[in-house]
């Protein structure tokens, strides 16, 4: 019984600290979601017939998410007319162009696993990207 306890309980311990890690991972993901999908709503809400600033939903998604600066991006943005690239600047637009405006938001952010001292698995990369329409 001690020879079979020795070889299973190691294999036993390990699994139970994956399963935990990995439930990290998945937990940081979906916090990553949700505050994109939270910030779609202030984005859309605050939009209503004034500029949406971008620094206040970048502090907020700072704040909420224990996130850097370099790690959080918000990026005003214009589609003019039907073209589909986005451009930075509205005044690239033609005067005839229907000018739509954006707002996308870039999240990054790393875990480091426990189990990446025993196996080659490395740090696991976040990154959430949504762009929002807002006129």
């Amino acid at each position: 019984m001690a020879i079979e306890t020795a070889l299973v309980a190691p294999m036993v311990i390990l699994l139970a600290l994956s399963s935990a890690d990995f439930s990290k991972i998945i937990s940081r993901q979906q916090e990553l979601q949700s505050a994109m999908g939270q910030v779609e709503g202030i984005a859309l809400a605050s939009n209503s017939g004034a500029t949406t600033d971008t620094a206040t939903l970048k502090t907020l998604l700072m704040q909420s998410l224990s996130l850097p600066s370099s790690n959080v991006v918000v990026e005003k943005l214009y589609r003019c007319g039907t073209n589909a690239t986005l451009v930075a600047d509205s005044t690239s637009c033609s005067s005839s162009d229907v000018v739509s405006s954006y707002i996308k938001v870039t999240l990054l952010d790393s875990y480091n696993p426990i189990w990446q001292r025993v196996s080659k698995i490395g740090t696991w990369n976040f990154s959430v990207q949504r762009t929002v329409q807002l006129s």
